[in-house]
């Protein structure tokens, strides 16, 4: 297995409490891993660990790093937020060209490349139409997807994605994965991300790491880690399991089975 990240005793504290404490996990170059846990968690925070916006202690080691820096870091590490700082008054062509800039520097023209590249992942995204419009000025999902075209106008080998779905229509949720898991396949892209839907987080991807009490709790196929007995441990959820070719698909179940039907 050539690995694209290894993490090894990851441990981050925010403010006065300690967030991760031994984080232990390691990434193949192409593989697709979804991160789970209850709110609190941990998730954004080890993402924002492994992008190098948070000090932590330990060891992380991202193949193809050669040096470290911000620039190093977003050629190899493109990053989809919850909740993204969008400057006032950009235009989506230009909110997404900001993805080229760790290949052109911060002051350089946008060449024909660039555009090119921020041309074919708006339309890939269902974007052509808005290039000209004012990123604020479009509903959540839009933006959401938006989003996400910088990234992946960024071109790197690495994309971390904190909950890439939240805003997003069912029809979107499932073009935007169908999309990252196509790049995927094409260019051998390695994809971490953290998702609360568990169904969402089966059907995409090839493992599931469970988050808890500061650090994994279990990795493994979707089927070995989504039972019911761990859902109810890590999520105080009840819920039904459906086995489908696809992967495992989480129904919740009411806690109240006595309840009066109207």
């Amino acid at each position: 297995m050539v690995k694209a990240i290894s993490i090894e005793g990851l441990s981050a504290r925010l403010g006065n409490k300690d967030v991760l404490t031994a984080v232990d996990l390691e990434l193949a170059r192409g593989e697709w891993l979804n991160v789970i846990g209850a709110n609190g968690a941990g998730k954004t925070t080890l993402l924002r660990c492994i992008l190098g916006s948070v000090d932590y202690e330990g060891r992380i080691d991202i193949s193809g790093l050669s040096e470290e820096g911000a620039l190093s870091r977003a050629r190899m590490i493109a990053y989809v937020p919850q909740v993204p700082v969008i400057p006032p008054g950009m235009a989506v062509i230009d909110y997404v060209l900001l993805g080229r800039t760790p290949h052109r520097g911060a002051f350089a023209a946008d060449s024909e490349h660039d555009l090119s590249v921020a041309a074919t992942v708006l339309d890939r995204l269902d974007l052509h139409g808005f290039s000209n419009r004012e990123v604020n000025t479009l509903s959540g999902g839009e933006r959401q997807r938006v989003v996400m075209a910088r990234a992946l106008a960024q071109e790197t080998p690495i994309l971390l994605l904190d909950e890439p779905t939240t805003a997003l229509d069912l029809g979107h949720q499932q073009d935007v994965l169908d999309l990252i898991d196509d790049l995927r396949h094409e260019r051998g892209l390695t994809v971490l991300a953290t998702l609360h839907d568990l169904t969402l987080a089966a059907r995409y991807g090839e493992r599931i790491a469970v988050l808890a009490d500061g650090g994994v709790a279990i990795t493994g196929e979707p089927a070995e880690v989504l039972t019911v007995p761990l859902i109810a441990q890590h999520f105080r959820a009840n819920v039904r399991i459906i086995d489908d070719p696809a992967g495992p698909v989480i129904v919740p179940v009411a806690n109240r089975s006595d309840r009066e039907t109207p």
